[in-house]
């Protein structure tokens, strides 16, 4: 196309384009497909600007041009199709994009846009789940296992990637350091169609010589207790297991791969039980010292054992995962009539508590939730069967930061029993956590009331939207009711950017609704009897 090139003179500061999205994703990396689409922002003073036309270049990792459209005569922005050859796994590129007005009036090339394929086909999978070998009682919740492993690693690495997943929930660490900020990963999925996988560029956490990777497991929604009346467990399998494959790229273009296999090694640790609707019960004195650092001792650690499951079920993330988003300090401390101590955080929040905390080992302290408050007492029966108690037993070592890592409760109240010496509130922090969406709606009018309950819904989507929208955060159900999201859905794509939220989700709905004979079951995922 040439009618849509201007000469020099005719092009304008703005508008440039902007914010180039893969896929409706904040960051490319890792995706899931050979093909990703390609969305971009327009920003211009110029009143009733259209576009006329775009071009599209991609670049390699080493910055050589790939491919290139031209000019293409469309006024499409979002979505847009890719239009070079196909992408593989694990390849890296960048894309930028110009446009042109129907005034002729071209744009400044956007600033480049950074694309990283994850792996896209069960054949690039050498790691397979591994899971402690020991016997568990499968009717209450267990310890939850630890498992690492040690590998040598060269001079001259030029970069790493960690590929993980788990059945059940985990929290990965290489060196001693935490791997990326995600909670609760890798999330709620209907398991037998869909695991997410995770990557992590762990370049910079590795280093020369001996290195030490591992993951702490909990139940999660994998075969923690699910449902009403008490609920079921272990509905989506009874091991949980590990998978993990860290590819290292030398200097020299050389590769290296450190895999789950039965190499690795595994033991309980600090958390003695961990369950969503129950709480987490955690003993310091039983934390294993620097096991996650290189040269540490593990004889007395046992072997590990593969667990089968289909790694074609493996896929890339097409939503934000779950973050801790906001940190609530407690309002004040109150005195129940029966002379319980509890902290009134001024309002419903959903997450954990975070606390600091000094005392002797052995002391145990109770952390129990509410919503509300009946009768001047914290009121549990709305919980109806989840316990939603937290369990924490000091080391007796100097100042101890702790909050659960594989649970989350709903509340505005929580009771604290046998604090350690005088209670603070700076002692406290209320940990907000949920899927991570980009905000991109707001109200706000003279009517203070009606202010308030706009924030009452926003603060209402917040707890609820934790990787799958539920309908409640706070009692044994927090399920995705699908007749629920029907109503809201439209509310909730104006307050947040939720296509990648609901996109995953709705992958699950069509893989659960085929299972249900073509029914749309009541919740997603599916786990009614």
């Amino acid at each position: 196309m040439t009618s849509a090139k201007t000469s020099s003179t005719s092009k304008v500061q703005a508008p440039p384009a902007l914010n180039i999205q893969i896929e409706h994703q904040r960051e490319a990396f890792g995706i899931g497909t050979d093909r990703p689409r390609l969305s971009w922002i327009v920003e211009t003073e110029t009143q009733g600007w259209h576009q006329a036309a775009y071009e599209i270049e991609s670049y390699d990792a080493d910055g050589n041009l790939r491919g290139q459209t031209g000019p293409v005569e469309s006024d499409q922005s979002v979505l847009v199709g890719w239009p070079f050859e196909s992408l593989s796994s694990r390849t890296r590129v960048t894309v930028r994009a110009r446009v042109w007005g129907r005034n002729g009036q071209e744009s400044a090339w956007s600033d480049p846009a950074s694309i990283e394929v994850g792996l896209l086909h069960a054949e690039d999978w050498t790691a397979r789940f591994v899971g402690p070998n020991w016997e568990e009682d499968l009717s209450k919740p267990q310890p939850a296992p630890l498992l690492r492993h040690e590998f040598d690693v060269h001079s001259g690495v030029k970069s790493a990637r960690l590929y993980i997943s788990a059945l059940g929930v985990y929290e990965a660490r290489l060196n001693g350091t935490v791997i990326g900020d995600h909670v609760m990963a890798p999330g709620w999925t209907s398991y037998y169609h869909r695991l997410r996988y995770q990557t992590f560029d762990v370049t910079d956490l590795l280093q020369e010589g001996r290195n030490a990777l591992g993951a702490m497991l909990g139940d999660g929604w994998f075969r923690g207790r699910l449902g009403f009346a008490g609920g079921r467990r272990n509905i989506y399998g009874d091991r949980l297991a590990l998978l993990a494959q860290l590819e290292i790229t030398y200097a020299d273009d050389t590769t290296e791969r450190i895999v789950t296999d039965e190499s690795w090694r595994a033991i309980t640790g600090p958390i003695l039980a961990s369950d969503i609707y129950d709480g987490e019960t955690y003993d310091a004195r039983l934390e294993r010292g620097n096991w996650l650092n290189p040269n540490y001792d593990d004889s007395d650690w046992t072997a590990v054992r593969p667990i089968d499951w289909d790694l074609d079920t493996l896929v890339a993330p097409v939503g934000p995962p779950i973050r801790r988003i906001e940190w609530i300090a407690p309002t004040q401390v109150l005195t129940s009539p029966s002379g319980k101590t509890i902290l009134d955080f001024g309002q419903n929040v959903v997450g954990k508590l975070r606390l600091n905390v000094q005392g002797p080992a052995g002391h145990t302290i109770t952390l129990r939730y509410a919503e509300v408050l009946e009768h001047g007492e914290l009121s549990i029966r709305p919980l109806r069967f989840a316990r939603v108690t937290d369990y924490y037993t000091l080391k007796g070592e100097g100042v101890e930061i702790w909050e659960p890592r594989f649970t989350y409760h709903g509340f505005r109240y929580a009771q604290i029993e046998n604090w350690p010496g005088e209670l603070h509130l700076d002692d406290f922090r209320a940990v907000v956590c949920h899927s991570d969406m980009e905000r991109t709606g707001w109200f706000e009018c003279s009517e203070p009331m009606l202010n308030r309950f706009h924030e009452n819904v926003v603060w209402s989507m917040r707890g609820n939207f934790f990787d799958v929208p539920t309908d409640c955060p706070q009692r044994d159900e927090r399920l995705g009711w699908t007749g629920d999201l029907e109503i809201f859905s439209p509310t909730a794509s104006f307050l947040y950017d939720v296509t990648g939220f609901l996109t995953s989700w709705l992958q699950d709905l069509a893989a659960d609704q085929q299972d249900a004979r073509a029914i749309v079951p009541l919740v997603i995922p599916n786990l009614l009897p």
